[in-house]
């Protein structure tokens, strides 16, 4: 079983910064594209940024100057630092990742969703 461990969030004033990480676990070949994606109350879910295996990065118009997404490719982590964030910017934030993971003599590949988290900004 694979599952991404997310951390960060919560509540800061607007023009204040956040950072956001997600780590997958479990029987893992190996990781491909990871991102961020968030849903705001009423909205359909929407790629925030994103980074490839080889450190490609795709960012939102709506995030692009504010937010940076990295990668650590030696613990499969990505982290997404958030500054300047507005109130607009306030939504649950979900990571995802491609993975190619062990399952018995099988490597399938899946689409995976962390559990999300909460991103608040007001003041």
């Amino acid at each position: 079983q694979v599952h991404l461990v997310e951390s960060g969030g919560g509540l800061v004033q607007p023009g204040g910064s956040l950072r956001l990480s997600c780590t997958p676990s479990g029987h893992i070949y190996s990781v491909n594209d990871m991102g961020w994606y968030r849903q705001a109350p009423g909205k359909e879910r929407e790629l925030v940024a994103s980074v490839t295996e080889g450190g490609t990065t795709t960012y939102a118009d709506s995030v692009k100057g504010r937010f940076t997404i990295s990668r650590d490719n030696a613990y499969n982590r990505i982290d997404l630092q958030m500054a300047s964030l507005q109130p607009e910017d306030t939504a649950v934030y979900y990571c995802n990742a491609q993975i190619l993971y062990y399952d018995g003599s099988y490597v399938p590949r899946g689409d995976f969703w962390g559990q999300g988290t909460q991103v608040t900004v007001s003041s």
